[in-house]
Order: C-alpha cells, then structure tokens, then sequence
C-alpha cells in the first residue's frame, strides 16, 4: 500500500486498465457526433450523443398512477375474471354509510360480550346482587341470578370460571421456603 506515489504522471497499478477500448454497446441509429454539435471543443474525441426525443413522444394526458405495477405479464385467472365480472366489487360508502357500519360492528360486540359474561360468569350477577341494598328490585334479581347459576352450572359452563379461581388461590397461597404459610379466607375471619 506504501508503493503508491502521488505523481499523476505514473500509470495505474495492477487489474486497473490504462486504455479505453471501444464500446461495447452497439450505436444508435443515427449518432451526432458530438464535435459537430459542440463545435470546437470536443475535436476529434468521437464521443455521440443521442438524438433529442420526438415531439410526439410525450402524451400531455398520461398519468404515471395509470400504469400497471405488475411486472409479470401473466393472464389473470379466468375464474377470477369472472368473478370479478359477477359481482363488481362495491362502491365506497360515504360518511353516513361508515358510520351506520361502525354502529352495526359496535352493537354486536356488545352484544356477543354481554352473552359471554352472561353464559360463563354467571356468580356476577348472584355477587353483585347481593352487594346491593335489600329491596324489592335486588331480590327480583338475586333469585333469578341463583335460577341462570344453577342452570349454567348444569351445562358445565361455571367449569372455566372456577378452574380459573383455583389457579389463581393456588397461586396465592405459594410462599417461598421458609416463610410462613398464609391464611386462607376461612380461617382469617373471626
């Protein structure tokens, strides 16, 4: 790497080559030289340029969005084709449109969700029931919740919930070695 001087005069060292062979590119159709065209600047160098494009080369009207972006020129699937001609693809909805969508998709997640609860945490309602000031309304609603539990709890659809409440007091009571054991709910109220 120290070999190298800074004398412009040296040639290049090693796979670098010193001379210019000819193109390996075939010449335009009708080249310009290109001291014709710049006078005497470029004498004799024997370097074209291309022609300058056609006026009627450019279309004013196109748009580059119009162009395919598919570089594969493959058939499209005849099936598809038809498909696409059966049944054309909707036309985009306008705000109220979205809008009635968006109501549609938010009152069946709520409803599926209530279903849900209703179906496999059915003790909710029973708890919470019974959380409530006695009246007329919470007894309505805690004796209809014991009647859904029990006939859930028929089903088998309570298994989840109570697999659920043992892992989670099973994890509870874990203690690390040589600390005390803890004390369930039964035995820490009086």
């Amino acid at each position: 790497m120290n070999d190298h001087t800074d004398d412009p005069h040296d040639t290049p060292v090693g796979p670098f080559p010193t001379a210019i062979g000819p193109s390996p590119f075939p010449p335009l159709d009708d080249p310009t030289p290109a001291d014709a065209i710049l006078g005497d600047e470029i004498l004799g160098s024997g370097l074209t340029v291309a022609p300058a494009d056609p006026s009627s080369d450019w279309n004013q009207a196109a748009d580059a969005h119009d162009l395919s972006v598919s570089h594969e020129a493959q058939r499209a699937n005849p099936l598809a084709a038809l498909g696409r001609f059966a049944f054309p693809p909707a036309p985009h909805l306008d705000d109220e449109g979205v809008a009635a969508r968006d109501r549609r998709w938010t009152s069946r997640t709520i409803v599926f969700a209530t279903l849900f609860l209703l179906i496999f945490n059915a003790v909710s309602i029973q708890n919470w029931s019974r959380q409530q000031v006695p009246g007329w309304v919470t007894s309505t609603v805690q004796q209809l919740a014991d009647v859904w539990s029990a006939q859930i709890a028929q089903l088998g659809a309570d298994q989840p919930r109570q697999g659920m409440r043992e892992l989670y007091h099973a994890a509870q009571a874990q203690r690390f070695p040589g600390q005390a054991p803890s004390e369930s709910p039964s035995q820490a109220a009086p």
